[in-house]
């Protein structure tokens, strides 16, 4: 089944950058964040990566990492240099490594070693040529795997990068808005490499137009995390699809048939020369998140790291609970914490409050959030069959 979809956004203004990225992968696949700071490492000393060793460099960057739990990689993160990336899967007609670098361990290998947006496409590049890329990349199917393309940005602007086995083509944003989902978008590289099937049941030729638009149109940080709650089509939740499940929009929720995924975690970013501000969910379905302030500089005690199993000292399950609940019944969910979460966004925006006490906060929220929801709902589950059956499944493998 496919099962990893995802949405990146860049935009550059005069004086400052916006990212945006969905992470979306299977649902029971736990994502957290990861502080790794500057480190220097002994001439020779080789790295295990998910799948493979390398060699070390000698002095790596401190990096924050939106981290899927069983990876080495990462999805999405930054590094002290103001450098933001995000990958997206793409499906190509190369053939596919048994192993090699993951897309998330290049992503996460550039922000180690670059200084600039320019330098980390180079470091991708390279490795790509070096090592290639493979191996396992779903949490459910470790034999589901795929190749990568990428936004890298700074403060100075952005690249799209697109890969098809070991080949690569790139594209410079110096001006105005990028998005990228799961399929090729840069020609002719497109038309030789796309594997036009699986990019179709990806259903990123309906995302990518919209989220498009909407980063074309984004004035701020908060536009852009609105992009990524977007259900699209209208209304309050998802339309699901028989076949890949609410798969078309940027906010995608899992339940399909042939294809599934679920976003586990969103990051938005603004860059300037004087510094960057990141935003993070930390957990699933930015339509019930709120995003909080974070720092690459400045790791948070945010409790133990997640696994597949419902703990709820961890933030992402915790969260889960809400999500689930509200996803059986948006319409009666969503009026009752929306309000009072888009009122705390905004003051967030407009004066943003320290890390700690943002996740704090938060956490009280969600708390409230959730009995709140769980007394809307009720037992009613509005969601197809197909879709019930689906998430039954995945709750029972989670003990949730």
């Amino acid at each position: 089944m496919l099962s990893a979809s995802c949405d990146t956004m860049v935009v550059v203004r005069p004086g400052s950058v916006l990212f945006a990225k969905n992470s979306d992968r299977d649902p029971n696949e736990a994502q957290f964040l990861d502080w790794q700071p500057r480190r220097s490492h002994t001439a020779g000393a080789r790295l295990r990566c998910t799948w493979i060793e390398i060699a070390q460099v000698r002095e790596t960057s401190a990096v924050l990492l939106s981290r899927p739990f069983w990876m080495w990689g990462a999805e999405m993160g930054a590094n002290e240099h103001g450098v933001v990336i995000g990958n997206e899967a793409v499906f190509t007609r190369q053939r596919y490594a048994r192993t090699g670098l993951t897309g998330m361990d290049l992503l996460r290998l550039a922000l180690e070693r670059a200084a600039t947006a320019g330098d980390a496409v180079a470091v991708i590049t390279g490795l790509l040529e070096q090592y290639g890329q493979g191996g396992g990349c779903g949490h459910e199917d470790r034999d589901f795997t795929y190749h990568n393309s990428f936004i890298v940005a700074d403060h100075g602007g952005g690249y799209v990068l697109e890969t098809a086995g070991r080949h690569w083509a790139v594209e410079r944003v110096e001006a105005g808005a990028r998005s990228i989902s799961n399929g090729l978008t840069i020609e002719p590289f497109a038309a030789r490499y796309s594997d036009r099937i699986k990019t179709a049941v990806s259903a990123c030729r309906i995302r990518q137009p919209l989220t498009q638009r909407r980063a074309a149109g984004a004035a701020g940080p908060g536009d852009l995390m609105a992009a990524l709650a977007d259900h699209g089509r209208g209304g309050l939740g998802p339309r699901y699809s028989v076949v890949n499940g609410a798969m078309a929009a940027p906010c995608m929720h899992a339940g399909g048939v042939a294809a599934s995924s679920q976003t586990t975690a969103s990051w938005v970013a603004e860059l300037r020369p004087g510094g960057a501000a990141h935003w993070v969910t930390a957990t699933a379905a930015p339509c019930t998140s709120l995003f909080k302030p974070v720092c690459v500089a400045a790791p948070l005690d945010l409790g133990p790291e997640p696994s597949d199993r419902y703990d709820p000292a961890a933030l992402w399950w915790r969260h889960e609970r809400l999500h689930r609940i509200a996803l059986k019944d948006p319409a009666a969910a969503f009026p009752v914490f929306w309000p009072e979460r888009d009122k705390v966004q905004a003051r967030w925006l407009a004066a943003p409050p320290g890390p700690d006490a943002a996740f704090a906060e938060a956490d009280d929220l969600l708390a409230r959030w959730t009995a709140d929801v769980a007394a809307a709902v009720g037992e009613r589950d509005t969601r197809p069959a197909w879709v019930r059956r689906y998430w039954a499944k995945r709750a029972l493998r989670a003990g949730l």
